[in-house]
């Protein structure tokens, strides 16, 4: 049986994961931890925690295979908005984690999900090494996350590994929604309205079904293969139009084009589509759910 620590247990992608898990409890033996009262699903075991008080960081079960680190603040302009929040609660989080870890002389495996906002975009396909660049709190937030992993690992042999991941979308958890791009466009077509895109929406993502990253997670995380490096997690290769025309002609309704807002456009990622080849060689080829077939399916659901 495999030991997991969940820390940001409430957050979209460890929901879903957890529902995964607990499909499984011959497998997976697990420890949730965020800061709410209660766990959102009422999933247990489950402790409330203040990732910033080194006293609460000691209540988390380091003697564990996995250490899923989900904790982060998200957003865009916020970012600029909120310094201290995002610095705090994305950065000083893992440290002190990473601090733990090493107190405890613990053999967990940090997991760590970064994100595509590391990449400067690019008309073809982005690898691990691609050319790097930063345009908002948060993707500084994320990279300079990766390195004090780097960093305490080549320090104190901390174990780690980094998924970086695109677009995900949908959900396997009741009120448990990314509010992605996927999910915008979505809500916009469900209540009859048009769906906006910026620009022209030629700009592409790589999207992946919830499940399918929740699974690759799970199954590459306790991989020896998968330590202490960063890979690239797959999926289909999408332009917002595409993804936009599909939405909106199952919903009949029509795609308006408006211009960009000017910090929109200024902190804008340009197109981001991952080469997952370096983890495909270790898993193999991978059967991920395709984007139209969800599109169809919520329909139904109507």
């Amino acid at each position: 049986m495999m030991k997991i620590a969940v820390v940001g247990a409430n957050s979209y992608i460890a929901r879903n994961l957890i529902c995964l898990m607990s499909k499984n409890p011959k497998i997976y033996d697990y420890f949730l931890y965020d800061c709410q009262d209660d766990h959102a699903d009422g999933v247990l075991p489950y402790t409330k925690i203040d990732i910033l008080n080194m006293d609460d960081v000691e209540k988390i079960n380091f003697k564990c295979d996995l250490l899923f680190m989900f904790t982060g603040k998200t957003g865009i302009i916020n970012g600029f908005e909120e310094t201290d929040l995002f610095l705090n609660v994305n950065e000083h989080a893992l440290l002190n984690i990473l601090n733990a870890h090493r107190q405890h002389e613990s053999k967990a495996k940090i997991i760590f999900p970064s994100t595509r906002l590391v990449y400067q975009g690019s008309h073809g396909k982005l690898g691990e090494s691609a050319q790097k660049e930063f345009k908002s709190v948060y993707a500084i937030n994320k990279y300079a996350c990766e390195q004090y992993l780097r960093l305490y690992q080549n320090v104190y042999c901390v174990p780690y590994c980094i998924f970086r991941i695109c677009v995900p979308y949908g959900t396997l958890v009741e009120q448990a929604s990314s509010y992605g791009t996927a999910e915008f466009m979505l809500s916009k077509a469900k209540s009859g309205q048009n769906i906006t895109l910026y620009g022209d929406g030629r700009g592409r993502r790589t999207l992946i079904y919830i499940e399918d990253l929740c699974r690759l997670l799970l199954m590459c995380a306790g991989m020896k293969e998968c330590l202490n490096d960063v890979f690239n997690i797959g999926g289909e290769d999408y332009s917002l139009l595409e993804m936009a025309n599909l939405i909106a002609k199952i919903y009949n309704v029509d795609i308006k084009f408006v211009p960009w807002p000017e910090l929109a456009l200024r902190t804008e990622s340009g197109s981001t589509v991952f080469d997952s080849e370096k983890i495909e060689k270790i898993i193999g080829k991978f059967s991920y759910r395709r984007f139209e077939d969800w599109c169809q399916s919520e329909y139904r659901v109507i």
